[in-house]
């Protein structure tokens, strides 16, 4: 249980940590951004496949491969549903990645809410995770999720300032996208803790989750701003170093 704390408080810092960059560093260029998110994409995608997806089939037993599909689309299902429900992140932010003149406090409170509310999915696919009892395959996917919320920590800080909010209330407000993945880890790992018999689905649903959101949100942001070729290669170097950390612990 302090492993699993640990790492939610680890998985939610990485937002704060990401958001203090984005204070220090305020003129980050699109390239070095898409890269970054590309390779923390590449090691997503890798979590998702090697530490979710695979792990379902194996727990799944007779019924392995219906659960794993079910669950993957369940989870996909549920993230296209939020993106449907509260404002999306690209419609939020110019694609210069800084806020529209005419933002105000309401459009960046509904920004930062779009961004807590997928950070809850992502939280719980931590948290699953650790519930298969495969602690070391539970830190990778842990892991993956954490470099990804750093680039995302980053680009909170633009906008909410360009709208006027102050350094305090803004950093503030990284702080709790962060705490909500801490929530979602807890809740991912007590929820399969108590019911293992969901845990097929719940790893599925999990990895479905990630799937969504490196395809949705991941790949088109990182091939938006002329870097793609970079992007893809980011991403192959991400997954093929998950690869060969999951072959060496293996």
């Amino acid at each position: 249980m302090k492993l699993v704390l640990l790492t939610a408080l680890g998985v939610g810092g990485a937002t704060v940590i990401g958001s203090v960059l984005g204070f220090i560093f305020k003129k980050i260029s699109h390239k070095f951004s898409d890269i970054v998110l590309s390779f923390a994409a590449g090691v997503m995608l890798a979590a998702a496949v090697l530490g979710l997806v695979l792990p379902s089939l194996d727990y799944g037993g007779k019924y392995g491969l219906a659960i794993t599909i079910a669950g993957i689309f369940a989870g996909a299902l549920c993230l296209n549903l939020i993106d449907k429900l509260v404002p999306h992140l690209h419609k939020l932010v110019g694609a210069d990645g800084e806020a529209h003149n005419n933002a105000n406090l309401s459009r960046v409170l509904l920004f930062v809410t779009a961004i807590a509310i997928h950070n809850l999915p992502e939280g719980i696919a931590a948290g699953v995770g650790f519930g298969s009892g495969d602690n070391a395959q539970a830190l990778i996917i842990a892991g993956g999720i954490a470099l990804q919320n750093i680039p995302e920590g980053m680009v909170i800080i633009g906008p909410m300032l360009a709208a006027g909010v102050s350094p305090k209330k803004t950093f503030v407000c990284a702080m709790i996208t962060g705490v909500v993945e801490v929530i979602g880890t807890l809740i991912g790992y007590f929820a399969v803790s108590v019911a293992s018999a969901i845990l097929p689905f719940a790893l599925a649903f999990a990895g479905g989750t990630m799937l969504y959101v490196i395809s949705d949100e991941m790949i088109p942001e990182t091939h938006a701003h002329g870097s793609q070729r970079g992007a893809t290669y980011a991403l192959l170097v991400g997954f093929c170093i998950m690869l060969v950390t999951d072959v060496l612990l293996g």
